[in-house]
């Protein structure tokens, strides 16, 4: 059931992302032999761009939402990301690593420079599940803007790789979408995770 719902929202976004809400057109050739496609009077756009988002969908959503806790808000920027993927020149076989780390980014991005709607996380609940304890809902809510600021004040390449790996993306992919080597991808998380704990210790005992 969770797959399906998945699935329908993913075509929902999609129906914004495609040209004139029919998806994507016969493609042509564009730079570097990719194949893109064109609509009269619009930038050209990747020809596997469908194919890419259906794949990557889940994962971006997955990615944003790790960072912001909206589900409303991820979606946005995953269509942020999608869009700004269809007119690039990524090979396809770098696609999900690009999109998880452009996922991140922009999500960082929302969050460092307060361009989230609020009345949205309060609306979701910040998925937080509903409990009769009013009390305990809002300290459960405090505690995670409490580590999304913090997460926000770490070093970008930190915050990312943390992002990532807490998302279930593999070591490895870690690894190629940060240009990192295998073997340092769980130093970089450890210390991430460090810096994180100082933060939220650090702010925690100036309030």
């Amino acid at each position: 059931m969770e797959h399906d719902v998945e699935l329908v929202r993913g075509r929902a976004a999609w129906s914004v992302l495609s040209p004139g809400g029919r998806g994507l057109p016969s493609g042509r050739a564009g730079r570097k032999g990719e194949a893109v496609a064109t609509v009269p009077g619009r930038e050209a756009v990747r020809a596997d761009l469908e194919q890419v988002f259906r794949a990557a969908y889940p994962r971006v959503v997955a990615v944003a939402a790790r960072v912001l806790g909206s589900r409303d808000e991820a979606e946005d920027v995953a269509q942020e990301v999608f869009l700004t993927f269809g007119r690039s020149s990524v090979p396809a076989g770098e696609a999900l690593g690009w999109l998880s780390v452009a996922a991140a980014h922009t999500a960082l991005n929302h969050l460092r420079s307060g361009r989230r709607r609020a009345h949205r996380e309060v609306a979701a609940g910040d998925g937080a599940t509903v409990t009769p304890d009013v009390a305990d809902a809002v300290v459960t809510l405090d505690e995670r803007r409490r580590v999304r600021a913090a997460l926000a004040r770490l070093p970008r390449k930190q915050a990312v790789a943390l992002v990532l790996r807490h998302s279930g993306v593999s070591y490895a992919d870690v690894a190629a979408a940060l240009d990192l080597s295998p073997g340092s991808v769980g130093t970089t998380v450890r210390r991430a995770e460090s810096a994180l704990r100082k933060e939220l210790n650090r702010h925690a005992s100036s309030d």
